[in-house]
């Protein structure tokens, strides 16, 4: 099966490094892999040396990086060129040795095949000066998705758990979701929106165990303030399509910090001025 890795980079250069160097150190290496250089004209110098490598050029708005569709850009030249596996990696993980082999074991397997693929992902502290040592990586998956034992499937219900940090599909099942909605920019919504796309399109979920992906560590803040606009918009674009207020948790501390207000039927409306400056 000819697999294509697909990767979306805007800025983090060092992380793309390591990426590239995890896929080199696998145990199977991709047929393909399509770098989405959104918005970053240094990629295509980062990527070069490697014939497997192709890098896609895609101009936007730094201030609103249209995540979905960058990967929608990645996923079709990744299929004009012959791909059957689709391989998504965000650019801040490093993949796990059997990566690759695991998804394309799974996605052989009639039982599995024509379902949405995730692996699990390990969030890493802070590299030491030296970088991280690929061969030392600690497997501890994200305790709020499914881990199974390396070498076991298990089947998914929950498609709200789904996350493009890692995850893969046959060429066959991505056309069958339709891809990411393009009308989402910045941070946050449409990772869920994807996963709902799946369920309407009655594509099956499973997270295999053994595709570990290893995210590098990166500043963050949390509730996530630096994105309050993008999550806002973003919210009520998910509310549109699916009736229902994506990313609950970050919009109840937004509220609690009066960054926003929500009217009677729970639209979030961003305030002017946290509520305790304006009664200051």
């Amino acid at each position: 099966m000819r697999t294509a890795v697909i990767t979306v980079a805007h800025g983090r250069h060092q992380h793309l490094r390591r990426q590239l160097d995890g896929l080199a150190a696998g145990s199977h290496l991709p047929d393909l892999h399509v770098v989405v250089a959104l918005a970053d004209p240094d990629v295509p110098g980062i990527v070069a040396g490697d014939a497997r490598r192709h890098v896609v050029a895609h101009d936007a708005d730094p201030a609103a990086l249209p995540l979905g569709q960058a990967r929608n850009v990645g996923a079709a030249a990744a299929l004009e060129r012959g791909a059957e596996l689709l391989v998504f990696l965000d650019v801040d993980c490093i993949p796990g040795r059997d990566l690759i082999g695991r998804y394309l074991d799974v996605a052989g397997r009639p039982q599995h095949g024509d379902a949405l693929l995730c692996g699990p992902v390990t969030y890493l502290p802070p590299p030491g000066p030296h970088g991280y040592d690929l061969s030392a990586l600690e497997v501890r998956p994200h305790p709020a998705r499914p881990a199974p034992d390396d070498g076991d499937v298990l089947a998914g219900t929950d498609y709200t758990l789904f996350w493009s940090l890692s995850f893969a599909a046959t060429a066959r099942t991505w056309q069958r979701i339709g891809g990411f909605c393009e009308l989402y920019r910045g941070y946050g919504g449409e990772d869920t929106d994807f996963g709902q796309c799946a369920a309407e399109a009655e594509v099956g979920l499973r997270w295999v165990g053994g595709a570990h992906a290893f995210h590098q560590h990166h500043p963050v803040s949390n509730p996530p303030v630096q994105h309050l606009d993008d999550i806002v918009a973003n919210a009520a674009v998910f509310h549109r399509r699916w009736g229902w207020w994506p990313m609950g948790g970050w919009l109840e501390a937004f509220e609690a910090r009066g960054l926003i207000e929500r009217d009677a039927e729970g639209r979030p409306i961003r305030l002017s001025a946290p509520a305790s400056a304006k009664s200051s």
